[in-house]
């Protein structure tokens, strides 16, 4: 048997080990290098994408739509409603029978704002609470919000010999706002809604008035959309001789103004008023021409 025998230098030996040093240094380099590519990779796949501007404004057109006042920012809104059209030339097509509604929307953070708001429509001031419970994403198809309201029409008692009490003035609202934006153009919304009333004025009128609502945007250009929105009342569920409320209407953004231009054959701009108390029929020619105008105001700058 053959014995081949190698002896290295120490020198060599110093720079065998030095080479596989290296060889291990590089390949544990490379590996940390991969470990971050894929944990890059996963983090990406896992972020989300946040659908933005479902709506215009934080109103669809008379109803609440799914979009927030960003928060520490203020809305000023001013909202007028004229009488039927078909009321004819006496009366200047509706506009001689003006009513108003003045408005302030707060957003508290970007899930939470609140509002109040003056109408000359019954003297009503109302106020209302929305939070975003969802938010449409890569990761969840719908934004879902919830918005609770409540009324209080200050006019004087019909009757004021009798016992009256401040709380028969007093409606409350409660809605779910379900929407979801299906493409840069187009968006759609539903509100089932329920209204409450402390005091009815007949025996047998319902004090919950239970509907459902629709409603979309078309985007016709980057400034302008067109909206419509509709509520149908369930019938085992509403006060006599109203309507379903219809209402049709344009948003235009100019800067920090939105204005809005509508028809529409309800009256009131509360969700007492509106949903269940309207009594035209918008499609025998009981239309009203409104418009509303947003104009908004940082109070608190965001934190960067």
């Amino acid at each position: 048997m053959l014995t081949v025998a190698m002896n290295l230098s120490p020198n060599m030996n110093r720079s065998f080990i030095i080479a596989i040093l290296v060889l291990l240094s590089a390949s544990a380099f490379a590996q940390d290098d991969l470990m971050k590519m894929l944990e890059d990779e996963t983090q990406e796949v896992r972020k989300k994408d946040f659908t933005t501007a479902t709506f215009k404004t934080t109103r669809l057109i008379n109803g609440h739509s799914v979009e927030n006042v960003a928060p520490g920012v203020l809305d000023f809104r001013i909202s007028h409603r004229f009488g039927f059209l078909s009321s004819g030339a006496y009366e200047l097509f509706g506009l001689d029978q003006a009513s108003m509604r003045m408005g302030f929307d707060y957003g508290l953070t970007k899930r939470w704002m609140i509002g109040v708001g003056r109408s000359t429509y019954q003297k009503q001031f109302d106020g209302f609470s929305k939070f975003k419970f969802l938010r449409q994403s890569n990761q969840m198809p719908v934004t879902l919000s919830a918005v609770g309201g409540i009324m209080y029409k200050s006019l004087k008692f019909d009757n004021p010999d009798q016992v009256n009490f401040l709380t028969s003035k007093l409606y409350y609202s409660g809605q779910i706002l379900l929407a979801r934006k299906f493409s840069e153009s187009f968006s759609l919304q539903l509100m089932p809604t329920m209204i409450h009333y402390n005091l009815v004025e007949g025996v047998n009128d319902p004090n919950d008035v239970f509907s459902v609502g629709a409603g979309g945007r078309m985007k016709l250009s980057k400034r302008v959309s067109i909206n419509a929105e509709y509520y149908y009342q369930l019938p085992d569920y509403k006060l006599p001789n109203t309507t379903n409320s219809v209402s049709i209407g344009f948003d235009i953004e100019t800067g920090g103004h939105v204005f809005q231009l509508y028809v529409t054959n309800s009256s009131g701009m509360t969700e007492r008023s509106f949903i269940a108390e309207t009594n035209g029929n918008f499609f025998k020619g009981d239309i009203r021409f409104g418009f509303t105008i947003s104009r908004v105001f940082t109070i608190v700058k965001p934190k960067l």
